[in-house]
């Protein structure tokens, strides 16, 4: 029987919000299962139906996303969340993942990077549910998907946001991709992901392959061990 994920979705834009239900519904393997316009009906909401996720708005008109995620991890409520939102500052992101978001989702986005989110959260989920026990390298897989996904100084012109993007890109193919492919993937330039793919395998997070074909040069392809 396959299982689907409860969802909740906050957004109080009366079009974003049937854009990300269509998208979601595109995307299967989740039940909506209620939405909200404010922060306060989203933990009125939350705190009824208990979903696994939460789709979650920054700017709403009565709290914004964060303090509504700040208030959730106060009430214990186990929902992982997701934030979507236009807010690009540092600061209000580093203060989501602190508070535990799973994902960061600038808009406007494309279709495929919620997608990739919302997919490698079905994975994540499923290997957190499926067994009672986790050995190492299970453990190191699942890292590659969480907030903390890197707790090293980042070179000048990396964010941690983007190098998330480009290991859950990674992670969900399942394949080893070239700069290019990652690159329009989730929507960056060539060099851009050159430079995060050349990052994560200098310290370890992705694994490097050379691909030789018939002529030129050889292709530099990355993928998650």
């Amino acid at each position: 029987m396959k299982v689907m994920i409860r969802l909740v979705i906050v957004e109080d834009d009366p079009m974003v919000m049937q854009v990300n239900w269509e998208y979601i519904e595109q995307i299967g393997g989740f039940e909506i299962v209620g939405t909200a316009k404010t922060g306060t009906e989203a933990l009125q909401v939350i705190e009824e139906l208990r979903p696994e996720l939460v789709i979650l708005d920054i700017y709403l008109p009565d709290m914004d996303g964060v303090e509504t995620l700040l208030e959730l991890r106060k009430r214990n409520i186990p929902t992982d969340v997701i934030l979507v939102t236009a807010a690009r500052d540092v600061e209000t992101i580093q203060k989501v993942f602190r508070y535990g978001a799973v994902d960061y989702i600038i808009k406007p986005f494309k279709f495929e990077r919620i997608k990739t989110a919302l997919e490698s959260y079905k994975e994540l989920y499923q290997k957190m549910n499926q067994k009672e026990s986790l050995d190492q390298e299970e453990i190191d897989r699942i890292r590659t998907i969480t907030p903390a996904t890197s707790r090293e100084t980042l070179p000048k012109g990396l964010s941690e946001v983007t190098m998330k993007q480009v290991l859950l890109y990674l992670l969900k193919r399942k394949e080893s991709l070239s700069a290019e492919e990652v690159a329009e993937g989730i929507g960056l330039s060539r060099v851009t992901a050159r430079r995060y793919l050349e990052y994560l395998e200098k310290i370890g997070k992705v694994e490097l392959e050379m691909q030789y074909g018939s002529v030129g040069r050889p292709v530099n392809r990355y993928y998650i061990k």
